[in-house]
């Protein structure tokens, strides 16, 4: 198995004196594993302090979301150029983005845009919700949704994204989806890739499962077949659940177990 990476999102929790503190504790528990690259991706207001106190070889910080220009009259936004320097991933296109505030997919096509513009990784997050997989239109999301999301991307830039696979209906819920049904989502979207920019860019590119996964069911979606990591939400809030996530990742790459 290749490098792990597991990414956090925290979303909208942690003031910025929560965040240095729960950083620290997490520091603690989580040793420098060289197979597993591990991303935290807090608010906008605590990036800035926690670059200062983060262990670039034991994470990596990531942003949330941002805007797709790169300054201007766009009050309340966060531009990717803003960014740079500052994190190596931003999540684009997440469904909260999507279906809380509109997102469309030309704006989510328009941000990867500017996070590879600016030399950063975007992480495109795509998925079906639960009436569009009872609907057996999962294929068809998945389909439309890389399709128009990497538009403008090119065979040079494919290398530098990575694609999170995180059905709506499994996001901040009890019911993940089944280890089996993520590797057939998975081969779909290598399928995606594999049409736009090769079979090359298809082997190559990291794609990450994410929806409900914590310390004690991540080991089927560690081990599942094309899966390269996790994104992960609510487990990542909690040191010692985010830390055996970490862990598991890391024993799938060294161990095999």
């Amino acid at each position: 198995m290749s490098k792990k990476l597991i990414v956090a999102n925290w979303k909208m929790h942690f003031t910025t004196g929560q965040a240095s503190l729960f950083l620290q504790k997490l520091a603690e528990q989580v040793p420098n594993y060289r197979d597993v690259e591990v991303v935290l991706c807090p608010n906008f207001i605590a990036l800035q302090s926690l670059s200062l106190q983060i262990n670039h070889r034991q994470f990596k910080l990531g942003a949330q979301n941002c805007y797709d220009k790169d300054e201007g009259a766009f009050t309340g936004e966060v531009a990717a150029s803003m960014l740079r320097g500052l994190v190596h991933y931003v999540i684009v296109g997440h469904s909260e983005r999507r279906h809380i505030f509109g997102e469309t997919d030309k704006t989510i096509a328009q941000k990867v845009q500017a996070v590879l513009r600016n030399q950063m990784k975007p992480i495109l997050c795509i998925g079906e919700t639960k009436q569009e997989r009872v609907d057996d239109e999962t294929s068809q999301v998945i389909h439309e949704q890389i399709s128009a999301g990497l538009a403008n991307v090119t065979s040079e830039e494919i290398s530098d994204l990575v694609i999170a696979y995180e059905p709506v209906w499994a996001v901040g819920s009890d019911d993940a989806d089944s280890a089996q049904d993520v590797e057939k989502v998975v081969s779909l979207i290598r399928k995606n890739i594999k049409a736009m920019f090769g079979n090359e860019a298809a082997e190559q590119v990291q794609i990450l499962y994410g929806g409900s996964v914590d310390g004690a069911n991540c080991g089927p979606y560690i081990h599942a077949a094309g899966v390269d990591g996790l994104l992960v939400g609510g487990a990542s809030l909690k040191a010692k659940s985010f830390a055996a996530i970490i862990y598991a990742a890391h024993a799938a790459v060294r161990y095999n177990v």
